[in-house]
């Protein structure tokens, strides 16, 4: 299925999303979407719908630590399910925009 994204992959209509779109954006990064990735996409859209903008790292973390405890809120965790640069790829999977402030 094509989807209309800007030149990063990210959305252009945030309303295209859905979980096969999800499933589909992961693959093109090699990612094989688990449930600890399906807990990250759910926490990164509460964190949009919450606060209106995608989160950069740092207050990923702090959300996820408030909200699934230190096991979890911790950039290691993120890491190691969004190589690279999370809180971009992840958003980016999310189906939510660039994080303004992530290079």
């Amino acid at each position: 299925m094509a989807l209309a994204t800007d030149e990063e992959g990210y959305l252009l209509d945030l309303t295209d999303w859905n979980p096969t779109v999800a499933e589909q954006l992961a693959d093109e990064e090699g990612i094989s979407l688990s449930e600890a990735h399906w807990e990250l996409i759910e926490l990164i859209q509460a964190f949009y719908k919450e606060f209106d903008h995608s989160p950069a790292m740092r207050p990923l973390i702090k959300y996820a630590k408030l909200k699934l405890g230190a096991d979890k809120g911790n950039s290691l965790y993120f890491l190691s399910l969004f190589p690279g640069s999370p809180a971009k790829l992840l958003s980016r999977i999310a189906g939510l925009p660039r994080p303004e402030n992530c290079l």
